[in-house]
């Protein structure tokens, strides 16, 4: 067990990261941080647009810098983007900061979720799958190293809702909030 304050969500793109995310926040009384939300919220723009304007490099800066400030907090499910796992600091702050979770989706689970979407920077181009099969080689052994809990894909988030607070019960330590102390 890992006893933590927090729970962090991992995975690939379109394994419902953000749907399951906001689900166990509110069974477990967490603050929900979506962190491509929040990189977009605080930009002003979309995830699309921090790539073409900075790349990825400049994309993957911000997200550190985020996934650093909301890690250090008590009381956070934090969906990360697929990719955070890529730079070694974030997977050491996820792993010492919180109990991490990873969300499986294979590629036809992937496409069959991303089939209209034309968001995702990543994911330009003609070949899809060719690009997600891609991803998963160098991403999947990094999510297997950084990751508490595995949550196997099954199609839909409501099946592996229920699955996953199962699991996460069943392994999840959770440290609680210190009670503040009575006014002298």
């Amino acid at each position: 067990m890992n006893p933590s304050r927090n729970l962090f969500l991992i995975g690939p793109t379109g394994a419902g990261k953000t749907s399951l995310g906001r689900r166990l926040a509110t069974h477990y009384g967490l603050s929900f941080v979506d962190l491509d939300r929040e990189i977009e919220r605080r930009t002003g723009t979309d995830v699309a647009t921090v790539f073409e304007l900075e790349g990825e490099p400049g994309f993957r800066q911000r997200e550190s810098a985020l996934l650093d400030e909301f890690s250090a907090g008590a009381g956070v499910l934090l969906a990360t983007g697929a990719g955070a796992v890529l730079d070694p600091r974030n997977r050491a702050l996820l792993a010492t900061r919180g109990y991490v979770l990873w969300l499986q989706a294979g590629i036809e689970e992937q496409l069959e979720r991303l089939a209209r979407d034309t968001q995702r920077p990543l994911l330009a181009g003609a070949d899809r799958r060719a690009r997600l099969e891609a991803m998963a080689a160098i991403r999947e052994p990094l999510y297997r190293e950084t990751a508490d809990l595995v949550l196997p894909s099954t199609h839909g988030i409501a099946a592996i809702g229920m699955r996953a607070i199962a699991l996460i019960d069943l392994h999840w330590q959770r440290h609680s909030l210190p009670t503040p102390s009575p006014a002298a």
